[in-house]
């Protein structure tokens, strides 16, 4: 069955949905360990997260790349995720939703938050026809994201680097099997019209 274009997948809850992040281990040990991000976790930065297994593995290359060796499943609230997508920007610009490139940067500039739709990926970390939710959290929603909404952390590199051997090993079934089901995740209708074209 064709998927449409631009869909949120995510593992998910009644309450919660997980997103995916790799960090170095002096982060992610901390965080998986103790439930919520360290001193250390800066508050004021941009952090992306990404509520598909996949496109993460592509992003951190099966928790290989530097200070991406551990990957986390972040479980957080609907409540927060759903409010930093109401209110957040495209990270560019689309003539088809924005009236003028001026107005987009200003949104830009005051959301919380911002997305980006890149292309999915395969077992095989190929790009596929429809796209993956990459969601930046800045300000007050990375402030909320670390200390409001995170429910549990859990370190899935194990499982990230399972998978990277069932692949490697040809053996798609079981890798399939494996890595985590994401099923289409459910909004009010219209409520993410800013954000696709």
């Amino acid at each position: 069955m064709e998927l449409p274009r631009y869909q949120i997948r995510a593992r998910h809850t009644a309450s919660t949905v997980t997103v995916y992040q790799a960090y170095a281990p002096e982060i992610g040990q901390p965080a998986a360990r103790d439930g919520r991000f360290p001193a250390a976790w800066k508050r004021g930065r941009m952090t992306w997260v990404k509520p598909s297994f996949l496109w993460m593995m592509y992003r951190c290359g099966w928790a290989t790349k530097e200070s991406q060796q551990t990957v986390l499943a972040v479980e957080i609230t609907r409540e927060g995720f759903e409010w930093a997508l109401r209110n957040a920007s495209l990270s560019h610009f689309v003539p088809e939703l924005h009236p003028d490139w001026d107005t987009w940067k200003q949104r830009l500039r005051e959301a919380p938050a911002r997305v980006q739709w890149d292309p999915e990926r395969d077992l095989h970390l190929r790009p596929l026809p429809h796209r993956s939710l990459q969601l930046g959290l800045s300000g007050a929603a990375a402030r909320r994201y670390a200390d409001e909404w995170t429910v549990s952390i859990t370190d899935v590199t194990p499982l990230a680097h399972t998978v990277h051997e069932l692949v490697r090993s040809n053996d798609l079934a079981e890798a399939d099997r494996l890595r985590p089901v994401e099923t289409p995740y459910a909004m009010e209708r219209g409520s993410l019209d800013h954000l696709c074209r």
